[in-house]
């Protein structure tokens, strides 16, 4: 039995008017491929791309676009069942069903499960007006509202996200309302991560993908059922909760990502003492000198230092290194406040001298691919 995929057009400012399709596809009486009504071009690269209008296998319920970070956007077929477990081990993860706010774009995965959890635990979420972006006055309100039920609450965001919501009182009072705040999409700074640790705020770090039906792996632990392996290095995400396959599998070269259960990830990582540690995307690696870099890495000393508040690290073609290590950054740490603190990791023994960039910028803001995700080959424009 086939069903023909369905458009679903996400409006960012009534984002619950997905529910009830998304229900019915959760129910088995349809297959959906939600799109963003406001971004023209994506929805465009998505029809594309994914074949709406052709015959899917009936028991997917959703075919969920990634950011394309590798190019063509790929479609996880996800089942009910994949999509549900995910929700159900989300529960048991953070001890309970609980009131949720969609504070996230519903047409990814992030902000679908938001919504497929709260089916799941019966209630109906509230949703921010994403329109002119995120709105921290109207993230409080909606918080005040689901805390006075009583119940346990919980939202997800990006580390954007995150840290402007800290930026004010009202931010800070609001994401104190909520049991746990999933916080995923893209790495976040542990700065900001220990900031809201200090103001008794709980941030739960997300691991996964749309081939995960989300985050799969709360602060470095897999979720119930789900399950890690390290395979040469690379991450593999098992469980319940991994997509059979990918829509356009005949036009991928990766399509057997997905096989056996298990989704072969793009990251580097170990797991030490039951915890997953990444340390940066396999296809990310910078090779300079000989020498290879995961930008990550780098990245993550950068967000130690005082004055950035995000920073990304891209390999430059040089006719001598064969890739030169450059770094555009955010914040009001000045670049030669930069390269101070990066002498001083050298001379502690922290950073080789090899991996300190060979040109730092200063920008107003980095470019984005997807809900908070570093867009490296537009970053790689800057140099």
């Amino acid at each position: 039995m086939t069903h023909l995929l369905e458009l679903a057009y996400v409006d960012p400012r009534d984002p619950l008017a997905l529910m009830p399709v998304l229900e019915e596809a959760l129910t088995g009486r349809r297959t959906i491929l939600p799109v963003p009504a406001n971004d023209p071009a994506r929805a465009n690269l998505l029809r594309n791309t994914l074949a709406p209008g052709a015959p899917v296998e009936a028991d997917v319920a959703v075919v969920v676009s990634t950011s394309g970070s590798t190019g063509t956007p790929k479609g996880a077929l996800l089942s009910t069942a994949n999509l549900v477990s995910s929700a159900d081990a989300t529960h048991q993860a953070l001890g309970g069903e609980g009131q949720w706010l969609l504070a996230m774009p519903a047409a990814y995965i992030a902000g679908i499960q938001v919504l497929v959890r709260s089916m799941v635990a019966g209630v109906e979420p509230a949703a921010l007006d994403l329109t002119r972006g995120f709105n921290v006055a109207e993230f409080a309100a909606r918080a005040a509202e689901l805390s006075r039920t009583g119940d346990r609450c919980y939202t997800a965001l990006t580390p954007m996200q995150l840290d402007k919501a800290m930026s004010t009182l009202a931010g800070i009072d609001a994401l104190r309302r909520f049991t746990a705040v999933l916080v995923g999409g893209a790495s976040a700074n542990p700065q900001l991560l220990d900031a809201a640790r200090r103001l008794r705020i709980n941030p739960v770090t997300t691991y996964g993908a749309s081939e995960t039906a989300g985050g799969c792996v709360y602060d470095g632990v897999p979720i119930p059922g789900a399950e890690i392996r390290i395979q040469g290095g690379r991450v593999h995400l098992g469980g319940p909760m991994v997509a059979r396959g990918y829509r356009n599998a005949d036009a991928l070269p990766f399509a057997d990502d997905l096989a056996g259960g298990w989704f072969r990830t793009s990251d580097a990582g170990s797991l030490i003492d039951g915890r997953l540690h990444i340390s940066g995307r396999i296809d990310n690696v910078i090779d300079s000198g000989g020498l290879k870099l995961h930008p990550e890495v780098l990245e993550r000393w950068l967000l130690r230092i005082d004055g950035i508040s995000d920073a990304c690290v891209v390999g430059i073609p040089d006719p001598r290194l064969g890739e030169r290590i450059c770094a555009a950054y955010t914040g009001s740490a000045s670049v030669a406040d930069v390269l101070d603190a990066l002498d001083d990791l050298v001379d502690a023994g922290e950073l080789a001298r090899w991996q300190v960039p060979k040109d730092i910028r200063r920008v107003a803001e980095l470019p984005l691919l997807g809900p908070g995700k570093l867009d490296r080959a537009a970053a790689r424009n800057l140099f």
